[in-house]
């Protein structure tokens, strides 16, 4: 009989080595091997060392505390009693933070004593932010070409062609006549400053790498390429060229990096070879 099984009674004990395991996490795994790589946990460590004693119960291990903030930054969980749960929940997070399957990971309170023990300045110094990588994408809007208007008289694409036709002594007996009347044109080119979306005005006319064209925003970020921390995000038109939004991010990312306590500016920025062209 297909369906779920109803709850039997367990074997009181189970060796580790009969418990079912997952192919695990790809992107904690990859992480760990940079961690690693890069001798995370005894930097963690030396940087933390002032702020653990040697008398009563044991703290959480630095390298072990900012893996499970790394947790619920990546699982999208701001509440560290839920990303306590998540960890104890989850066989790849256990992996991820160095337990086994029987083990137990940190207590909700353990993690709260271990954030109140470490000043601010612990957590700034994960930031560098010397050098930032900046890189743009493009993010469809929520909105269609035939939502475009003209700018000056508030036609939209259809009656714009109606118009022209009727300047042209053309007749329009059909919307096929107007399909053949619209591919006849030669000059058929939309400009962002002769059209704009009527639901979405702040939208942009562009075109994707495809050939078609679309209704989009230009998203760029900033990246601390010590840390990979986001250190600025902006939400540009789709039109704006990379000359032009790149003098913004860098300032938003440096004003970010001071309100962050950094004590230091940005001395070097890379970027792809979009970002050298003359716009």
């Amino acid at each position: 009989m297909l369906g779920r099984r109803l709850q039997e009674q367990q074997e009181l004990w189970v060796a580790t080595t009969d418990l079912v395991r997952g192919p695990g996490h790809a992107l904690y795994e990859k992480l760990n091997e940079l961690l690693a790589e890069a001798g995370f946990d005894r930097w963690v460590e030396d940087l933390c060392e002032p702020y653990y004693g040697t008398a009563g119960r044991p703290g959480i291990p630095p390298g072990v505390y900012f893996r499970m903030i790394l947790a619920g930054y990546f699982e999208g969980i701001s509440a560290q009693r839920v990303i306590a749960w998540r960890c104890a929940d989850s066989l790849s997070l256990k992996s991820f933070l160095g337990f086994g399957p029987t083990e137990e990971t940190p207590h909700h309170s353990s993690l709260t004593n271990c954030h109140q023990r470490l000043p601010l300045e612990v957590h700034e110094k994960l930031l560098k932010g010397l050098r930032v990588g900046v890189d743009a994408t493009t993010l469809e809007a929520n909105a269609a070409l035939k939502s475009l208007v003209r700018r000056d008289t508030l036609e939209d694409y259809p009656e714009y062609l109606r118009r022209l036709a009727a300047e042209q002594d053309v007749t329009l007996e059909s919307d096929d006549d107007l399909r053949r009347f619209d591919q006849q044109r030669k000059v058929k080119s939309l400009k962002n400053d002769e059209w704009v979306s009527e639901s979405d005005p702040e939208a942009r006319i562009t075109q994707r790498k495809d050939g078609p064209t679309h209704l989009a925003y230009k998203a760029e970020h900033t990246v601390d390429l010590d840390t990979d921390l986001v250190v600025a995000v902006q939400i540009a038109p789709g039109d704006a060229g990379d000359t032009i939004t790149l003098p913004v991010s860098l300032e938003t990312a440096e004003i970010n990096l001071l309100l962050a306590g950094a004590d230091h500016e940005i001395r070097e920025v890379a970027t792809d070879k979009g970002y050298h062209k003359a716009n």
